[in-house]
């Protein structure tokens, strides 16, 4: 396999012979005939234990396959060019490849893969979980803040992505003339919103991205403010959606998905965003651990669905979750989950992005407004504040 030269270590010679027969004896008890994807399985849980035991570092390659999960549903990316900028260890080309499988086609010939990491090491992760999964792709090397090396501008379908939170030392002078950051250079010391110009310029004209942002970003002010203002008046911007605390391996903090398509600019959403509150939609895996079901994925993918206009899918079972909320069928805003908020609107609460100032509290819980919803409020505000 031709993209996997100079990839696979050539310091065997550090393992004894004895873990090295009892790998071989392990791997020779797997059926050859098994079905699906078995090594690619493997691959994954490695990784994902691996991070674990990296700790903070271990966030540079590796996103919950969760969340990964829901992103792919969310843009549903059947067929063409797509770009991950920050590819990691490459889970969100692995998950594109699964759902294009998953709706009965070959994600070899469906899916172009397009790939920047700054670490050579996880470039090389990324290049052995593709193999694995039987799977190819462009995969380089390069610092995305200075480096374009795939021609991004314009040129994707869909664009995935789980950068770095909150980067300072950026070297704005190199970037100035850069068109990928056509909204402007935000003037604080903060790469958010580098990262956010970078994935809707790699758009085509109905390009879909999905990504994970800090918090933060949803109400940062001054001049990211401003940017984020230009980017909500594109059109493009389609669904915000809250994920609450400890979905990482690395960090507890809580995050936000962003979601940009390029093409709702020439529909009847053009002028509408969708927040998700999925803040209280999770399973504890462990005491420090949480995660999506299938079922909750599939759930709120069908909130967008719903606001698309297009037919839910119940493949996870998801169809009693789908009735306690939206019995009819058919969209509808559920207070404390789901708002379809205009930008006049968003104008109104100062272009911000959060969904917390949108959705409301849920129905019954007013008496737990005082200390649940205005203690939300108060936090999000906090941390706009902090990361001014």
């Amino acid at each position: 396999n031709s993209d996997l030269k100079d990839v696979l270590p050539k310091t065997y010679n550090r393992l004894s012979n004895e873990l090295l027969v009892g790998l071989l004896k392990s791997f020779s008890e797997i059926p050859m005939d098994v079905e699906g994807d078995v090594f690619g399985g493997i691959y994954e849980y490695f990784l994902g234990k691996f991070a674990m035991a990296e700790g903070q570092r271990g966030g540079e390659f590796f996103t919950p396959r969760s969340l990964v999960k829901l992103i792919v549903e969310v843009i549903e990316p059947f067929h063409g060019r797509i770009l991950d900028p920050a590819c990691g260890s490459g889970g969100m080309f692995v998950q594109s490849a699964r759902f294009i499988r998953n709706h009965q086609k070959d994600p070899g010939s469906e899916l172009s893969i397009f790939g920047q990491e700054k670490v050579l090491e996880t470039v090389r992760l990324c290049r052995m979980n593709l193999a694995v999964h039987g799977l190819s792709g462009d995969i380089r090397q390069a610092n995305t803040y200075y480096e374009n090396v795939h021609n991004c501008l314009g040129r994707f379908d869909f664009v995935m992505a789980n950068p770095p939170f909150n980067v300072d030392g950026v070297d704005k002078e190199k970037i100035k003339d850069d068109p990928r950051y056509q909204f402007g250079i935000p003037t604080v010391d903060n790469a958010n919103y580098l990262w956010i110009q970078d994935f809707y310029g790699a758009l085509n004209e109905q390009g879909r991205a999905g990504f994970v942002m800090a918090n933060s970003a949803s109400d940062a002010r001054g001049s990211e403010l401003e940017i984020r203002k230009k980017i909500i008046e594109t059109g493009a911007v389609d669904v915000i959606i809250s994920i609450g605390p400890n979905f990482f391996y690395t960090v507890t903090l809580p995050c936000t998905l962003w979601f940009f398509d390029r093409a709702k600019a020439g529909t009847d959403r053009r002028d509408k965003v969708l927040f998700i509150d999925a803040r209280e939609i999770f399973t504890q895996v462990t005491r420090a651990l949480r995660e999506f079901t299938p079922a909750q994925i599939e759930f709120i993918a069908n909130i967008v669905r719903l606001y698309r206009g297009q037919p839910t899918q119940n493949r996870e079972d998801s169809e009693e979750l789908m009735k306690e909320s939206f019995p009819d069928g058919k969209y509808v805003d559920v207070p404390g989950l789901c708002k379809v908020a205009t930008i006049q609107e968003i104008e109104e609460q100062g272009w911000s992005l959060n969904p917390g100032r949108y959705v409301g509290i849920a129905n019954g819980s007013e008496e737990d407004f005082h200390f649940t919803g205005r203690f939300r409020e108060l936090s999000d505000d906090l941390e706009s504040l902090c990361n001014a």
